[in-house]
């Protein structure tokens, strides 16, 4: 009779499990973005050369874009890119409303919220300025009264400014473009920036100067943002999918066709900066 309880307990505890399974894999999120037949991703306007999109044609392009694109191929559907910016990106993939969002820094806040993928690639942080004389500094040089820096208000160079540039006479903005013309007009010494970012702002207008890069380098990871509650499948796919293409060089490609409208390549970047690490 306990041999007979015991049987069926076990049973039952298979039967569970296996209901359990069964919800799971119906609740996968790969099956859900196959059933729909689109990736979504968060776009951001104009921000070369991570995303861009055409006004004429409504054509989204950028290495942000191509790194997402191959992922939704991979998966056999098609890419759907929901327009976002920096910091609603983070609210759009917490909510739902996209699926992953590209280009994001890991930074700890942000972890708060969404999960993180593995790299997809590793952004150093910069100086854009037309004062050769920064050229060599580090950044305890930096980080002094006499010094102005404009960086755009909340973003990942914010907090370094914040964490490094503590003593330096700091200018907020809204925008990025504010920042760009307060150096532009000789208001600030220097803009913070990443160093992709940087290297198109430069080219696109000689009055901010050239991208250095102050020492110690300060790279961060570039990852993926995903929603918490979508399960450890799809997590392992999208790090994996990173991981292979960071390895193999498909990220760093993509980044440098990104970058060739602009007259810049590989070459260009400048010293102690890596994309791999």
């Amino acid at each position: 009779m306990k041999l007979r309880t015991l049987i069926r307990g076990a049973l039952a505890t298979l039967a569970t499990a296996a209901t359990v399974a069964s919800a799971q894999a119906q609740d996968s999120k790969i099956d859900e973005i196959r059933e729909r037949g689109t990736l979504r991703m968060a776009g951001i306007l104009a921000e070369e050369p991570y995303f861009a999109k055409d006004p004429r044609t409504g054509e989204w392009h950028g290495f942000a874009v191509s790194m997402a694109r191959d992922i939704a191929e991979t998966l056999g559907v098609e890419l759907e890119v929901i327009e976002s910016s920096w910091g609603n990106s983070v609210l759009d993939v917490q909510s739902g409303k996209v699926d992953i969002a590209l280009a994001l820094t890991a930074m700890p806040k942000r972890a708060m919220s969404i999960d993180f993928s593995a790299p997809t690639y590793y952004n150093s942080f910069v100086i854009v300025s037309p004062n050769a004389a920064l050229a060599n500094k580090s950044w305890s040089e930096l980080n002094d009264p006499q010094y102005t820096f404009a960086v755009d208000l909340g973003s990942a160079q914010d907090n370094i400014t914040r964490q490094f540039l503590p003593n330096a006479d700091i200018l907020r903005f809204k925008s990025r473009d504010e920042a760009v013309i307060a150096v532009a007009t000789g208001k600030a010494d220097a803009l913070v920036n990443t160093v992709l970012n940087g290297m198109v702002m430069s080219k696109r207008n000689d009055a901010i100067g050239k991208v250095y890069v102050p020492t110690p380098t300060l790279a961060s990871p570039s990852v993926i943002g995903l929603n918490y509650d979508t399960d450890d499948v799809w997590k392992s796919f999208i790090s994996a999918w990173a991981d292979y293409n960071r390895r193999i060089g498909n990220n760093q490609t993509w980044i440098v066709e990104s970058l060739a409208p602009f007259g810049v390549s590989l070459g260009d970047l400048p010293a102690g900066f890596n994309l791999g690490n």
